[in-house]
């Protein structure tokens, strides 16, 4: 287990990654991509399986290069803000209790999604949003590079040693450790390679997190 630093009397942040973290959209993404392919006569769970490792430009290449991506990724966007208006979405257990326990100001939430899909989805679960959400359109370069968690840090006026990631993915959890911040591991059954720790579920992690927050006199660095 890797130790992260305690540094007392400073103040300490919490990143989180949102699909997959805080909010159950498996089923919604493989829905929104699935319609999509069939839009274009192509095999739903082949692209799915590739938008898993791509982002959606490079997708659209992959899948189908002779397709113009613009136009694709117009009609993945208006997909995407159909499902935000009539998916069916949930909140990881323990997502509520732990960003209402946390402070306002202490928090940000760092997705490859855009912003208003998210305050749609965490409206509709009845999730707090935080003053600072760094999204697809906020960044040139999205995750596994380090500026998305090093702009969220700016944002709140953290340095990154001072921050905590808490991610599901490969990328994200490069992302975090790229950006020299310690970075959990939550929702899988099998740790991603790099992270400092790992939780089964996002509620195992709540105590741990909100631990990590307070703090030097309540967070075990082991």
């Amino acid at each position: 287990m890797t130790s992260e630093s305690v540094q007392s009397g400073r103040s300490r942040y919490v990143l989180f990654d949102v699909d997959g973290t805080l909010m159950d959209a498996v089923s919604n993404q493989r829905q929104v991509w699935r319609a999509w392919a069939k839009r274009y006569g192509l095999d739903a769970d082949e692209v799915y399986q590739v938008a898993l490792r791509m982002r959606p430009l490079e997708t659209f290449a992959a899948v189908s290069g002779n397709l113009d991506p613009q136009e694709c990724l117009a009609a993945l966007h208006e997909l995407e803000d159909e499902d935000v208006r009539s998916g069916v979405y949930a909140a990881f257990d323990g997502a509520s209790e732990l960003l209402r326990s946390l402070p306002t100001e202490s928090w940000a939430l760092v997705t490859s999604n855009y912003e208003h899909r998210v305050r749609g989805r965490f409206l509709r679960t009845g999730l707090p949003v935080p003053g600072v959400i760094v999204d697809a359109a906020t960044v040139e370069e999205g995750k596994p590079s380090p500026v998305p968690y090093l702009r969220a840090a700016a944002r709140l006026g953290a340095e990154p040693e001072d921050c905590l990631v808490i991610e599901d993915a490969p990328s994200g959890v490069q992302s975090g450790l790229r950006a020299g911040m310690t970075v959990w591991g939550v929702n899988a059954a099998v740790a991603v390679e790099g992270v400092h720790r790992h939780f089964d579920s996002l509620r195992e992690a709540v105590p741990h997190i909100l631990a990590f927050v307070s703090g030097p006199h309540g967070y075990a660095t082991a």
